[in-house]
């Protein structure tokens, strides 16, 4: 059985005061650890503090980016070393906004993902297509071709304690959403392309998110589907109360 996660991605918002006001409202309102895992995806000049203000709370701490090498001349980026030494959890990477402002390329993808592992890390992989590819028929095609090339290079054990999260970029921040039914197929081809690639064993541990306008009214549906096991959530995210209702949507 594998544990719903649910995590939320504040993108670049929040300040330090409103971090810490954050943590304050949810302090004795989380659900308990068996039933749900709690991410928090803070951009990464917050993690330090979240760390350290989460320290008693059941919920996991997410970095938003990481680079491929521990150091080195590499202005302006984050030392997946760094952030071990802080205490995260896992590091959100492959995001399309990274992909499509940033210019990262599936090849800069897996090399963070190793990176996160070899600094005891646990990646959040985020895969997913864009309208036009969508509207091409070729969703299967390429949402396939990105696992296996965010995977490779990867073992089986590595894979299956990893996080993909498949998010139409469609559908990120626009209101638009996939079906729960429509996600749920998307879905399932990824962890098949995972049982290719490795085992059927490893595709039935891997917990695959779905991500794209989730909502505390329409998580539930989301979650009621075979192969989704949680969402990757941005806005709706942000509000303590909002982040605490998506929470409580795993039964």
């Amino acid at each position: 059985m594998r544990k719903p996660i649910i995590a939320g991605n504040w993108k670049m918002n929040k300040t330090a005061p409103e971090v810490q006001s954050f943590v304050e409202t949810i302090k004795g309102k989380l659900p308990k650890p068996d039933q749900v895992e709690a991410v928090i995806g803070a951009p990464n000049i917050f993690t330090q503090s979240l760390v350290d203000l989460t320290a008693d709370l059941d919920v996991k701490v997410a970095a938003q980016n990481a680079y491929y090498e521990d150091s080195g001349s590499f202005t302006g980026e984050t030392s997946p070393l760094a952030l071990a030494d802080l205490g995260t959890d896992y590091v959100i990477i492959g995001h399309s906004e990274r992909r499509d402002i940033f210019g990262e390329s599936d090849q800069d993808v897996n090399k963070k993902a190793k990176a996160i592992f070899r600094n005891n890390m646990l990646p959040i992989i985020c895969l997913g297509e864009s309208l036009e590819t969508k509207e091409a028929g070729q969703t299967s095609d390429f949402v396939a071709g990105q696992v296996k090339a965010a995977l490779e290079g990867l073992t089986g054990d590595q894979v299956q304690h990893l996080v993909l999260a498949y998010e139409p970029i469609w559908a990120i921040g626009t209101g638009k959403t996939a079906s729960p039914q429509e996600a749920n197929e998307t879905i399932k081809v990824v962890r098949q392309t995972v049982a290719d690639l490795y085992s059927q064993e490893v595709a039935d541990q891997v917990r695959i998110q779905y991500g794209g306008s989730v909502k505390p009214d329409n998580i539930a549906d989301f979650l009621a589907t075979s192969d989704i096991d949680g969402a990757l959530v941005g806005g709706a995210s942000l509000e303590a109360e909002s982040f605490l209702q998506l929470l409580g949507a795993v039964q």
